[in-house]
């Protein structure tokens, strides 16, 4: 039965099924083959290293400002790859692991085994054999990607943390193993049909959590259960037509659960702290296996998962880096460049490593270019001024403020709509509680 037969909710359920799988793997094209931004492209089973800070050229959703990026997409098709950490003589980093169904399933780093040297064996599902001195990280998928971040406060350290990042490695123990890759679509599936060929190919290639597949065969009449030649392939034009209206309307429903997920609110804020506790299966070092981080409704989990991937791929547990972000200002009213606005922290966010506020366009969310080069503001800015009581003003707009303090603590914005994301590295327990809250960012009436 091909993609065509399935009613519109059907290819609903297919959609927010699959989107993480098929959003996360055109990513690992992208950092396999073009790049992104700072990044460059880099193959399978080697560091992308991004040298700079990542500015308004880096599109990739809520990239953020306060770290370098050192990325990996990892593929074990060749079997086990060596991971060497140096000694970060305690800088904050972290090396995420992160499967093709966008599990977070490991770190490695700061808070998770500490900042001496190390070294990780990086093993595929069902890999049996000697790891010698190695620690054993075992992927639930063959591809996955590493998406580490390297604090860095100012320019002057750069120098250091790139030194870090080169002597970061990953050695394949077969050395002439050829990564096999990503399944290539059939040429001539129509575009209106290539999500869902995708995701026929690599939820196959990539198979998902046990507990997932009774829900990818309840699917088949969308065709993604179907082994060997694509069934898209042949599709007549009314067909295609009539499965790009279905997928629309399936993109909507993603939308809705991005913009009105199950997330609770403070001050305006959405409290996205458990967006990624969709992981309820593997857990290697540095991932907690915790009820605190886990979602129990089946059918949310799902939902969440793919608001996640779209609004914030590759983004951590809260445990180890806590996201809140924002929409509306005090009034309940969208965020806009044509009004400006404050935030005022007394005190700021209790964290054990750092916090930032980062802006963001709507709807694509991506840093947006200013005349200060600043994306972010936090603890580690340089030249904030504090307020005579010890707080902390921060003004958010997209003319540059008259008043000196103002322009001193400004965190430009877009001409048009905006979300802000605050993240908190490290939290301490009073922000995960909620006895801790970030209020409301304020319209400046006049």
């Amino acid at each position: 039965m091909t993609a065509f037969d399935a009613d519109r909710p059907t290819l609903t359920q297919a959609y927010l099924y699959g989107f993480p799988l098929v959003f996360d793997l055109d990513q690992v094209t992208r950092y396999t083959t073009t790049g992104v931004g700072a990044n460059p492209a880099a193959p399978f089973n080697s560091f992308s290293h991004a040298r700079t800070l990542a500015g308004p050229a880096d599109t990739f959703v809520t990239i953020n400002n306060d770290t370098l990026y050192s990325i990996a997409q990892v593929d074990l098709s060749v079997g086990p790859v060596e991971l060497h950490v140096p000694d970060a003589a305690g800088r904050y980093y972290v090396l995420q692991f992160v499967d093709a169904w966008t599990n977070n399933f490991a770190y490695v780093g700061h808070r998770a085994t500490g900042t001496s040297e190390g070294t990780f064996l990086l093993v595929p599902p069902s890999w049996e054999g000697d790891a010698g001195d190695a620690t054993v990280i075992r992927f639930p998928t063959t591809v996955a990607s590493i998406v580490g971040r390297w604090a860095v406060s100012g320019d002057e350290e750069l120098p250091d943390v790139h030194a870090l990042q080169d002597a970061t490695t990953l050695t394949p123990r077969d050395p002439h193993a050829v990564p096999a890759g990503l399944a290539t679509p059939d040429p001539r599936v129509p575009p209106e049909a290539l999500f869902l060929e995708k995701l026929r190919l690599w939820s196959q290639q990539f198979p998902p959590a046990p507990r997932d597949l009774p829900r990818q065969q309840s699917l088949a009449a969308t065709g993604i259960t179907h082994e060997g030649a694509s069934p898209f392939a042949s599709l007549s034009r009314a067909d295609a037509a009539r499965l790009a209206g279905g997928l629309d309307a399936a993109k909507e429903a993603l939308h809705t659960a991005l913009t009105h997920g199950s997330s609770p609110e403070a001050n305006g804020w959405k409290l996205t702290f458990h967006v990624f506790d969709y992981n309820l299966d593997y857990f290697e070092i540095g991932a907690l296996d915790d009820e605190r981080f886990t979602m129990a409704d089946t059918d949310l989990r799902i939902a969440e998962r793919a608001a996640a991937a779209l609004g914030g791929l590759w983004g951590n547990h809260p445990y180890e880096a806590a996201y809140i972000m924002t929409y509306v200002d005090d009034h309940g009213e969208q965020l806009t460049g044509e009004r400006m606005y404050t935030l005022r922290l007394d005190p700021p966010p209790p964290v054990s490593a750092f916090w930032s506020l980062t802006m963001y366009s709507v709807p694509d969310f991506y840093l947006v270019d200013n005349p200060i080069a600043r994306y972010s503001i936090g603890d580690r800015t340089p030249g904030l001024v504090r307020d005579e009581d010890g707080a902390l003003t921060i003004t958010i707009s997209h003319e540059r403020p008259a008043d000196a303090a103002a322009a001193a603590n400004w965190l430009p914005a877009p001409a048009g709509d905006f979300r802000p994301v605050m993240r908190m590295y490290e939290p301490e327990p009073a922000v995960l509680d909620g006895s801790y809250a970030v209020p409301a960012i304020t319209r400046v009436e006049g």
